[in-house]
């Protein structure tokens, strides 16, 4: 059954101020245009602005700048994008299962189950493992051998943690991710490869989230550690020994080479990249498709690479790029020409 409120609820929860009509039933949350009777639009992009005054919702949450004019029902707030985050936690429809172990899941008799999480088909926890109060396991997923997982932290379907991993508390980690997977360490050898066995672990922080299909590795000797308060979208790579600050972001497809650190409330914007062994100071932001090869020692915004082009100027312009040093040095040649002649 949805979830349904009144105004009244959703200001008090919010502790925002009410326009209109306090008892009107509230049970979804959608856009401005798409919304219908029933639901609760927001209003947080002044560029669709000029959906308020056609839109069908009971009810839109607003800033006090753009409260003049509306006369409909209205939720008054600073931030109207940080209140639809607050109130989609208490609409969101996600099926959940009842605490208890499944028939079907495999417990390892040293493990320790709390009797409130909630253990679902084909679990597995591997020996030593310790799964805290509240803890969801979906369906598939694998918990290895001395692995800790908080409480209250939500593993959706066949989440791999491997051994010696530890997952802090209220943590969501989305399916297909791997925890603890082997880091690329490899030592050459007469033309061979030996593999240098990954003895470390990972330290998972507070409040973080994990998309789906993402991979931290282990660490080679020390830990992989992602602080507290982090957020990392889908497809994402994590090398061994690297070290993410608290409350840092890492859009999809970013990678990060082994023993490199991101300092606190970085940003890491889509397919970003960054080499091995080198250190992000707090506050940096790295906007997409940039590679960073050295260490930053200044907050701000660092970007690299090109903007796309029609296809015919950016072979020319590529064409260009590897001529750059040839003309570099026949400018230096000139003003010594010109320097000389005068």
């Amino acid at each position: 059954m949805p979830k349904t409120y009144n105004l009244q609820a959703l200001a008090d929860y919010l502790g925002a101020e009410i326009q209109g009509n306090a008892s009107c039933v509230i049970s979804r949350l959608n856009t401005l245009q798409d919304a219908s009777e029933g639901e609760l639009a927001f209003l947080a992009n002044a560029s669709y602005r000029r959906y308020l005054a056609t839109t069908r919702a009971s009810g839109v949450i607003l800033a006090p700048d753009d409260l003049q004019g509306f006369s409909g029902n209205a939720l008054v707030v600073a931030n109207p994008y940080l209140a639809f985050a607050r109130l989609s936690k208490l609409f969101d429809q996600r099926y959940t299962h009842a605490p208890g172990v499944h028939a079907t899941a495999v417990i390892a008799a040293s493990a320790q189950v709390h009797p409130s999480a909630t253990v679902c088909e084909n679990v597995v926890v591997q020996a030593g493992a310790v799964i805290s109060e509240d803890v969801h396991l979906g369906p598939g997923t694998v918990v290895g051998s001395d692995s800790i997982v908080g409480r209250g932290t939500f593993l959706h379907a066949n989440v791999t943690v491997y051994h010696g991993v530890s997952i802090g508390e209220n943590c969501i980690i989305h399916s297909g991710a791997v925890i603890g997977a082997d880091g690329f360490g490899f030592a050459p050898d007469k033309g061979r490869w030996v593999k240098i066995h990954q003895l470390g672990g990972v330290e998972i922080g507070d409040d973080v989230e994990i998309g789906a299909n993402t991979t931290i590795d282990r660490g080679a000797l020390g830990n992989t550690v992602i602080g507290r308060g982090v957020i990392i979208d889908n497809l994402v790579m994590i090398a061994h020994n690297v070290e993410v600050g608290d409350y840092s972001a890492m859009a999809g497809c970013s990678a990060i080479s082994g023993s490199s650190k991101i300092g606190k409330h970085c940003v890491l914007a889509g397919g970003a990249g960054l080499v091995g062994h080198i250190e992000l100071c707090d506050r940096v932001t790295v906007t997409g498709m940039t590679m960073i090869t050295k260490s930053i020692d200044q907050p701000g915004v660092y970007s690299s690479g090109t903007p796309f082009q029609e296809a015919g100027q950016w072979k020319k312009n590529a064409i260009r790029f590897t001529q750059l040093d040839k003309m570099a040095r026949k400018l230096s040649s000139l003003e010594k020409q010109n320097k000389n002649n005068l």
